[in-house]
């Protein structure tokens, strides 16, 4: 599935792009596979009394989507629009059916970005398994003309007081080591580095080798309860 998933989207790209983009492309992603991919995890403690209070622009406003019914034409095309469409809309389907929430951010009345979020579990086999009350965020996205505005701060801000308000416990998320303006934005909220994993697939086994991150303090370095060694970890199923 997921072989004839990155073949669909090559080609789709390279029917948008050309033949030479698309080859450039797949030497980036063939760099950052062998030199910068490994997966940064973050999580957040979500306390209502210590997370900052963020002043929102009022040019902005933020949407939370429970049901595919709930989303509108024009949204749906403008997420799946700017990939594989098929995929995408397979995508949102699936999320909606599993019980993840669509967080929509407009800017002037424009879709700016979005993001998912997921509680009690993940979206896919992750690293650990997760609380009932642990809610995973995940694939944001910004669309290049609203760049630079600080929107995936904004939105995920808002998600963590949301999220807060309703009671949650601590919030996960990640991104690839080579996402440099991910990684910069996530500076900017209450999240901290858990640690940085790297997963290898040996004889049908999902493997994760685990390093904890060396910034934190004991407790903010293992909130799970691991030590500071790296680990090889399976997948939660």
């Amino acid at each position: 599935m997921r072989i004839s998933n990155s073949i669909s989207r090559a080609t789709v790209y390279c029917k948008r792009h050309g033949l030479a983009a698309t080859i450039c492309r797949a030497q980036l992603a063939g760099k950052r596979a062998l030199f910068a991919d490994r997966m940064l995890v973050f999580y957040c403690d979500l306390d209502e009394r210590r997370l900052p209070q963020v002043n929102f622009p009022t040019a902005l406003r933020v949407e939370r989507l429970r049901a595919l019914t709930e989303l509108s034409a024009e949204h749906v095309q403008a997420i799946t629009g700017f990939w594989n469409p098929k995929l995408a809309n397979q995508n949102i389907r699936e999320r909606f059916k599993k019980g993840a929430s669509l967080w929509l951010v407009e800017c002037e009345k424009k879709l700016a970005g979005y993001g998912w979020t997921l509680q009690g579990k993940t979206i896919a086999p992750y690293y650990f398994p997760l609380a009932p009350d642990d809610v995973q965020l995940f694939d944001f996205y910004v669309f290049p003309k609203f760049r630079g505005r600080a929107i995936h701060w904004i939105l995920t801000s808002h998600i963590l007081h949301t999220l807060a308000a309703e009671g949650r416990s601590r919030a996960f998320a990640d991104t690839r080591e080579w996402n440099q303006a991910q990684r910069a934005s996530f500076t900017m909220t209450p999240f901290r580095l858990l640690g940085s994993v790297r997963t290898y697939h040996i004889f049908g086994q999902v493997l994760n080798c685990w390093v904890a991150s060396k910034t934190a303090d004991r407790e903010q370095n293992d909130p799970l309860g691991r030590d500071g060694a790296m680990k090889i970890l399976r997948s939660n199923e």
